[in-house]
């Protein structure tokens, strides 16, 4: 008779708990693992297709078959092993068979054949997996290939066991393959001007030109003091996107307690300048002031103040980096979040004066004392008056530091992060470990700007990267900025300016809603549709989906529909 079963002490899951009384064939655990690797394989194509409409990108389905490979392929080791190295096993129970097949220490079974088999499995995989793979032999793509392998060939467990390797080292293959694939189709979303704002921008350029109340001046003449005066509180945004900038402007107006003092500076290039007007004559902010003026109208931005940034448009290096096969920028060694670097990196808006103006404010805007300056892709949520109250203690930019916060990936920005220090020009002239700070809402104290040599700086700086054939840093216009206001900076308190919400979709909620101004740095714009769906909303409700020019552009019109 066969000796007693041992009592569980341990309740087991429920699915383990409704296995059939009698012992399952060989054929029905094949047929059994092969429906749960199906049913998996369903769930998992089902988010990643959702995702995938989402991103506006077509990525290779094999994706969640791989997930659900690495999952399953485990089990059939020991589900499928065990019992190929049981030559003529004994009968036993459901349980008895299933604790044989899974191994003693899920039954809490010591000691006998099955924990001298498991041990000679282990011992087996051990040896193969210190060997190198050197099989040719064509891998199964599926979970049912690699049973009806198994089956044909009848393997032994050696066999098994370097089949299995070869497998999932090739589904891990194909798995970085896909993760490093949906980096660059994001890159490509990010950077591509969605139709319904392309659309926003013709329709709004045709109505200045057909309306003369799109022309109407910005402000009133009577209003024209105003841009002036130091006793109101200057706001200034660069976008040439108008959507973008009239979410920026609306939500700062809405959060202001004094909103008749707020004067807004709107600065865009010459080819949007018609489409932004238009916007804000035809969308009064009143009782606020808005200023739209284009890059062309400013009579100091020539090119003999901005030498470098001519360099740096027309030098070809410079084209084939922002503007070349962003494909060739990943390899095989870098993890996903490596390659989202370098590809945000490789934004052709870098080489953009818009993103470069805001080093010009002092010249730009000789009358002003003290403004503060906005990315288009920010939402204010709360009252920015007690800014003009902060006292910078003599330095000129009030910005929040990126190197200590709750969030240890958006909150963990050091000089390391940005520049190349195994470069000898960077690694003489910086301190690794130095704290870096944000752009996107920063304070400017523009009195104190012009007694510092910091537009210099930064001009020197971009020569030197253009030596250097763009190895010095790796993100954008930020790095020259933090090497010009060395020592300029004095540090604000962290919840006026929230950053990470185009990159990090765990950004949690609660700190979000607290927060005066979010910041969506990153590829997932709220206006794109690869945005993250749970942070979005904090930009959509800024939105007028009523404005006629947006309805018949149907601007992320399945949002609106909801």
């Amino acid at each position: 008779m066969p000796p007693p079963r041992r009592r569980r002490r341990n309740p087991r899951p429920p699915e383990s708990s409704e296995l059939p009384s009698s012992a399952p064939s060989a054929g029905e655990v094949e047929d059994a693992a092969a429906d749960l690797a199906e049913h998996a394989q369903h769930h998992h194509l089902q988010q990643q297709w959702r995702r995938r409409l989402h991103e506006g990108a077509l990525r290779a389905v094999a994706f969640p078959a791989v997930v659900a490979l690495g999952c399953l392929l485990p089990f059939a080791f020991i589900l499928l092993a065990v019992p190929a190295l049981e030559a003529g096993g004994t009968k036993c129970s459901s349980i008895d068979c299933l604790g044989r097949r899974i191994g003693p220490s899920f039954l809490g079974r010591q000691g006998g054949d099955s924990t001298r088999l498991v041990q000679d499995l282990y011992r087996i995989f051990d040896q193969v997996n210190n060997e190198e793979s050197t099989s040719d032999k064509k891998l199964p793509e599926s979970f049912r290939e690699f049973l009806s392998e198994m089956k044909d060939n009848h393997y032994d467990a050696r066999t098994f066991a370097v089949r299995l390797k070869a497998t999932m080292k090739n589904m891990d293959k194909e798995v970085k393959r896909s993760r490093l694939a949906e980096q660059l189709y994001k890159h490509y979303a990010s950077t591509a001007i969605p139709k319904g704002i392309h659309c926003l921008s013709l329709r709004l350029t045709d109505e200045y030109s057909s309306n003369a109340h799109a022309r109407k001046q910005l402000p009133p003449p009577e209003l024209l003091p105003l841009l002036s005066d130091n006793s109101f509180q200057h706001y200034i945004l660069a976008s040439d996107n108008i959507l973008a900038a009239s979410v920026v402007v609306s939500s700062t107006v809405r959060s202001s307690s004094v909103p008749e003092k707020v004067v807004f500076h709107v600065i865009t290039d010459k080819k949007t300048y018609p489409g932004m007007h238009s916007w804000f004559a035809l969308n009064s902010v009143s009782p606020a002031i808005v200023e739209v003026k284009g890059v062309h109208q400013f009579d100091w931005l020539t090119r003999e103040n901005v030498p470098v940034l001519e360099a740096i448009e027309n030098h070809r290096g410079v084209r084939n980096h922002y503007h070349g096969d962003h494909g060739t920028v990943s390899s095989a060694s870098d993890n996903p979040r490596v390659l989202a670097s370098k590809l945000q990196a490789r934004s052709p808006k870098y080489i953009s004066l818009l993103n470069h103006l805001r080093i010009y404010l002092p010249e730009l805007f000789p009358s002003l004392n003290k403004v503060v300056f906005l990315d288009d892709d920010i939402v204010v949520q709360r009252d920015l008056s007690p800014l003009w109250e902060i006292d910078l203690e003599g330095k000129v930019n009030g910005a929040v530091e990126t190197c200590r916060g709750e969030d240890n990936w958006v909150m963990s920005k050091r000089f390391r992060t940005y520049f190349n220090f195994s470069h000898p020009v960077i690694d003489r002239s910086l301190d690794p470990d130095e704290c870096a700070w944000a752009y996107g809402m920063n304070v400017f104290d523009l009195e104190a700007w012009r007694k510092t040599n910091i537009r210099d700086t930064y001009h020197f700086w971009l020569k030197e990267n253009l030596k250097a054939g763009l190895t010095l840093w790796k993100f954008g216009t930020l790095p020259p900025a933090l090497i010009a206001f060395r020592g300029h900076v004095h540090g604000i308190d962290p919840s006026w300016h929230m950053l990470g919400l185009g990159y990090q979709e765990s950004t949690d909620i609660e700190s979000v809603k607290k927060a005066a101004v979010i910041h969506y740095n990153g590829q997932c714009k709220p206006w794109l549709d690869i945005a993250f769906k749970n942070l979005q909303p904090f930009w959509t409700k800024h939105v007028n989906y009523s404005n006629d020019f947006i309805r018949n552009c149907h601007i992320l019109e399945p949002l609106y529909d909801r």
